[in-house]
């Protein structure tokens, strides 16, 4: 069976699905995209998804390209048509087709919109087994790291970076400061020294992971402590543990960073403990989002 895509209007098989080339995502990398897991046929904490995406269009002055029920309508017939109960949905709106000039158009042009879909492996059962390495990079990103925009080619050099060294993930750093940002594609914890779970406060730099607020709120709903506060790369090689957040990582443990161990190697108590607390929200259980 072919995939189909949902492309401005239309579902077309994917093979055959095309863009403009004078649309301003493939231009200027003028738009913005969102990922939404699928579990068991349903959209994973969605209202946080949806919600990032309409505050990213604000930031970049571009509207919806229709109102929200419609797009989930949308989301969910492309999911149907792929027949994919367990996998991803992407979705990516830009500012859609124009003559090539840096500003927005002069006469407003209807938003592009591209939604695809895909099968990935079941969600992971246990922690062990769902594990990573990572290397540390300087980031060379832009001023509005919050902001999901499909200019990614700084996040694509530095998850590169990571190959080149056999791990999974670069964790980013301010190169004035040491200060811990993010992954090339993931919010980063730690466990550090003194037994303090830990996570960079929201601000222009990092973007407000999805993942990360709905383990905020499972750790509020459980009572477990935790602060949001900067770290610098000498408190990240000295965690006792190291874990990543996204749609797609859920919660994975990191054994080993810049080629040493993490704390004993092994994945620790505590991303152990949010690993089966994001399962359950995963699975439908307390604080699921609809």
């Amino acid at each position: 069976m072919s995939k189909v895509a949902y492309v401005n209007g239309r579902y077309v098989a994917q093979r055959e699905a095309s863009v403009n080339v004078e649309d301003r995502g493939y231009q200027f990398g003028d738009g913005i995209y969102e990922v939404i897991h699928v579990h068991a046929g349903r959209f994973v904490d969605e209202a946080l998804h949806l919600d990032r995406l309409e505050r990213s269009l604000r930031e970049i002055r571009l509207p919806m390209p229709m109102p929200r029920a419609s797009l989930r309508v949308v989301l969910e017939e492309v999911v149907r048509r792929n027949r994919v109960t367990e996998g991803l949905v992407y979705m990516q709106v830009t500012r859609g087709v124009a003559r090539r000039d840096h500003a927005f158009p002069t006469r407003p042009v209807p938003p592009a919109l591209v939604v695809t879909a895909k099968r990935t492996l079941p969600f992971p059962k246990a922690a062990e087994g769902w594990t990573g390495t990572a290397v540390t990079v300087p980031d060379q990103r832009w001023a509005r790291c919050d902001i999901k925009t499909v200019n990614l080619l700084p996040n694509v050099l530095a998850r590169q970076a990571a190959r080149d060294q056999g791990a999974t993930e670069a964790i980013m750093f301010d190169p004035a400061t040491g200060m811990v940002r993010e992954g090339a594609s993931t919010s980063v914890w730690i466990v550090d020294a003194q037994g303090v779970l830990r996570t960079r406060p929201l601000d222009h730099a990092i973007l407000p992971g999805c993942t990360r607020a709905a383990l905020i709120e499972e750790l509020r709903a459980e009572g477990i402590a935790f602060e949001e506060g900067e770290y610098g790369l000498d408190v990240l090689r000295g965690a006792r543990e190291i874990f990543l957040t996204s749609a797609t990582s859920f919660v994975k443990p990191m054994l080993r960073l810049d080629g040493a161990p993490v704390g004993n190697g092994q994945v620790g108590p505590v991303a152990r403990r949010l690993f089966d607390l994001f399962a359950r929200r995963v699975q439908g259980g307390r604080n699921a989002a609809a």
